[in-house]
């Protein structure tokens, strides 16, 4: 296992390598500042996308202390309690860094923006290995892939190339559904994990489409507004899902769930069709 741990590291290394040598930079585009909603209300610059941020405060501070409030979530493995701290920390904090960089967006505030979501996005990667893999091996690479994060942002700022971030963002978004959907779970309620990849998916397509949004709602909200509350009801569902699991007796992934629920909706449906098909060749008495 040991080794296998080693084969692992050593191919993702030599993989990310190969990428950095083979693509070319990915310099932040000036554009991406340009937000389609800069309305200014109460004083307050580029209000609804500064003020759209508090839902993350709210739902951090809420997962923050039901993580220590008598173990409300019951969480068993102290890997699992540092890696849910770091997530909600990062949550709550969004709401500071994605506010303060949309008073007045640049690069220089950016990275304020992105530091908390990294941080959020590579404990998620630390609980799925805790939980589905190895706790002691997740539980030490909550302190690696948070650093790998940081220096993913500290990368793009000094060097103006945004793959190492890129693959921090985007790596997450592919693993864990799929992680979700072919391991087999410790907990009940797995499929909560595929309601926030969801709603994160559409978050990105708000954010895209920014301006469209905007002008299809005839100047009332903003595609990067709703990006933000959209984004907000990724942590809510995994609150929910905390809230509400249980330890799995049967330890089966959800991949297996659905082919075990296909294969008895067409034995039950293949029943029914016999049942009719005798039901309809039953030969009809006739009247005397």
């Amino acid at each position: 296992m040991q080794r296998r741990t080693i084969y692992a590291w050593a191919v993702a290394i030599v993989c990310f390598v190969v990428l950095m040598i083979v693509t070319p930079a990915i310099p932040q585009s000036e554009e991406y500042h340009d937000f389609a909603d800069q309305r200014e209300f109460f004083g307050i610059p580029n209000t609804l996308n500064v003020i759209s941020n508090f839902p993350f405060l709210v739902i951090g501070v809420i997962g923050l202390v039901l993580c220590y409030h008598g173990n409300y979530f019951k969480l068993s493995l102290q890997g699992e309690l540092w890696g849910w701290t770091c997530f909600f920390f990062g949550v709550a904090a969004v709401a500071f860094g994605s506010g303060y960089y949309h008073l007045k967006p640049d690069d220089a505030r950016l990275v304020w923006d992105r530091l908390p979501m990294t941080v959020a996005f590579t404990s998620i990667i630390a609980i799925f290995l805790i939980e589905r893999i190895d706790e002691r091996k997740g539980a030490i690479s909550i302190l690696p892939l948070i650093l790998a994060g940081i220096i993913s942002i500290a990368y793009w700022r000094f060097f103006d190339d945004l793959r190492p971030y890129a693959l921090v963002q985007f790596v997450p978004c592919i693993a864990i559904p799929l992680m979700a959907i072919l391991l087999p779970p410790m907990y009940t309620h797995s499929a909560y994990w595929l309601w926030a990849a969801g709603f994160y998916l559409l978050a990105k397509v708000e954010e895209a489409a920014d301006k469209p949004i905007y002008r299809w709602t005839h100047h009332i909200v903003s595609g990067h507004t709703l990006k933000h509350l959209c984004a907000a009801m990724v942590p809510v569902f995994l609150t929910l899902m905390l809230a509400k699991r249980s330890i799995e007796t049967e330890r089966i992934s959800l991949y297996k769930r659905w082919k075990i629920s296909w294969t008895e909706v067409k034995e039950n449906g293949a029943k029914v069709e016999s049942y009719t098909c005798t039901y309809t060749n039953v030969p009809v008495a006739e009247s005397p």
